[in-house]
């Protein structure tokens, strides 16, 4: 249920429509005036609320609403547990870079990858270099042939800008049968 979605409940339902399928605590659905599916609830000691507004006729249920609110609260904390937060960390290389500094740089990639986290690859061409973007592509290769055996290509190497970038993220483990 988002933020803006209203949620009727007892004297709001009979406001917004004079008939619902009603499911009492039993579960039995049927279809009656709002104004009596209300009677019943209170009757119980329940809240009439309306589950499904943009059903025909709409739902509603009689139920405690506190309880159904504080259920549907966990549901969401549930859920945003369950949601896993990839981190991308960045790496940039400059078309004339040395090879030391090179291997330097992809030790550091390594241990990102098998940390579980996503790689920026990114070579900076500056002024004249930007002419001979190749020197770039040369660059960015040379890191992929040394990250290939503990990362996946997410897209080919592309010149965007002043950059040329390339996602790696780490090999998915193979699950066994």
């Amino acid at each position: 249920m988002s933020k803006n979605e209203k949620v009727y409940i007892n004297e709001e339902i009979v406001d917004f429509t004079d008939r619902v399928r009603f499911v009492d605590t039993q579960g039995e659905p049927k279809i009656l005036d709002s104004q009596k599916a209300l009677e019943i609830a209170y009757n119980k000691g329940l809240d009439l609320v309306l589950v499904a507004p943009n059903a025909n006729p709409p739902v509603a249920k009689a139920m405690d609403y506190g309880k159904y609110k504080y259920e549907q609260e966990r549901k969401k904390k549930e859920a945003k547990k369950k949601q896993v937060k990839i981190e991308v960390k960045e790496i940039k290389f400059t078309s004339k870079i040395q090879d030391n500094d090179i291997n330097y740089k992809v030790k550091h990639a390594r241990e990102f990858l098998e940390k579980g986290k996503h790689v920026k690859l990114r070579v900076f061409l500056r002024g004249r270099e930007l002419a001979t973007p190749e020197k770039g592509f040369e660059v960015i290769n040379r890191v992929w042939d040394m990250l290939k055996d503990v990362a996946e290509k997410q897209n080919e190497p592309k010149l965007e800008g002043n950059y040329i970038n390339m996602l790696v993220t780490p090999i998915k483990k193979k699950t066994k049968k």
